[in-house]
């Protein structure tokens, strides 16, 4: 599927990747919750981190808004446990009925990581499922 940057993404991407020297798949400006979500190549989510969140830190300086990454992945599972992270995912059912919707088991315990403050997490895998498996929305259980 075929994502469509703005000039603010395509100029936030140019940063994280000058900064990280990782390749960046897509951004997302989430206005609402102050943060920019950057989609990481596989396997490159290390380095995308930096040593001890030193990279994420200087882009947050820069920025001076909340950086989250997550982590690409080939299937619609894999992408919406990545997205959700740090909240341990146990399973990932993708449903295709009228809509497509990713039902997610997460522990107890990790529910508000998985949701995030005010959302911010579950509506930024929500919009990137979306964007790169055509997920209509994912559901907690």
């Amino acid at each position: 599927m075929r994502v469509e940057l703005s000039d603010e993404a395509r100029r936030l991407v140019a940063l994280f990747e000058d900064e990280a020297a990782v390749t960046v798949r897509d951004c997302v400006v989430d206005e609402e919750h102050d943060q920019v979500v950057y989609l990481v190549k596989r396997g490159e989510m290390a380095d995308a981190i930096g040593p001890g969140g030193q990279t994420v830190e200087r882009v947050e300086e820069r920025l001076g808004r909340e950086v989250k990454l997550v982590e690409a992945a080939e299937t619609a599972e894999d992408f919406v446990a990545n997205a959700l992270a740090p909240a341990a995912v146990y399973n990932v059912t993708v449903s295709e009925n009228d809509d497509t919707v990713a039902y997610v088991e997460v522990a107890q315990e990790d529910r508000g990581a998985a949701i995030g403050r005010e959302g911010r997490n579950i509506d930024a895998a929500r919009q990137l499922a979306k964007r790169h498996f055509d997920i209509d929305g994912i559901e907690l259980t």
